[in-house]
């Protein structure tokens, strides 16, 4: 059974590569300023409607404020560190001129050891740094149930390698909505499209930040 859910998870990988290439190939050779937002079901959008996802609302928030970038969704969903390390390449095939990174809320949920996780997210960020791609990381939380001392050693990973790449850093991806019933769906672990719009709300001054950067860097 184990086997049989590893082998699912590479071919959904594969698959979401996929699309990311065909949508690249379909975009027009001139597209404006392009950012990728690599990650897990948090990125992709579980359980909500078109065009709700993080990617989406992210891209339409920095429309209405008249800057012009594409926000590219390479999420998917049940991914760990080691699922977006494995599917970089494909991922990075977008050409991205900047990236948020969002992985490892599922390393956290299955309790895998902080050690690997930093190993993986070290290579994604020594992978996109060799390309002088500019990197916004995500910090994720430990579940409470796990301890005091795995928490903070797995808290302590985002922070220590965004500092190590220079990286601008969001030490939590769900902060103000964790813990909201109001704004996450049933399971209590992924937002409604309304709680996605309080992330986007909240993370937008750095995400501008990182568009100076990757504005520079062209």
């Amino acid at each position: 059974m184990k086997r049989r859910r590893t082998a699912i998870s590479r071919v959904l990988a594969s698959l979401a590569a996929f699309l990311v290439l065909l949508y690249v190939a379909g975009a027009p050779a001139d597209a404006e300023t392009r950012i990728l937002g690599l990650g897990d079901s948090l990125m992709a959008g579980y359980g909500l409607p078109p065009g709700e996802s993080f990617p989406d609302q992210l891209q339409r928030a920095l429309a209405a404020e008249g800057i012009e970038a594409e926000v590219v969704n390479a999420g998917v969903s049940g991914d760990t560190s080691a699922g977006g390390r494995a599917r970089l390449d494909w991922a990075l095939a977008s050409d991205p001129h900047a990236v948020i990174l969002e992985l490892g809320a599922n390393d956290g949920l299955r309790g895998l050891d902080p050690a690997e996780t930093r190993r993986n997210l070290d290579a994604i960020l020594t992978t996109v740094g060799e390309r002088g791609v500019p990197v916004l990381l995500a910090g994720m939380l430990a579940p409470p149930n796990l301890g005091q001392e795995y928490g903070t050693e797995f808290e302590t990973v985002f922070r220590e390698l965004a500092e190590k790449h220079d990286a601008l850093f969001y030490p939590f991806f769900l902060d103000g909505v964790a813990g909201d019933a109001s704004l996450n769906l049933a399971d209590g672990i992924h937002p409604t499209a309304d709680g996605v719009a309080v992330i986007v709300e909240r993370i937008m001054p750095l995400v501008k930040r990182l568009l100076t950067r990757a504005t520079a860097g062209k």
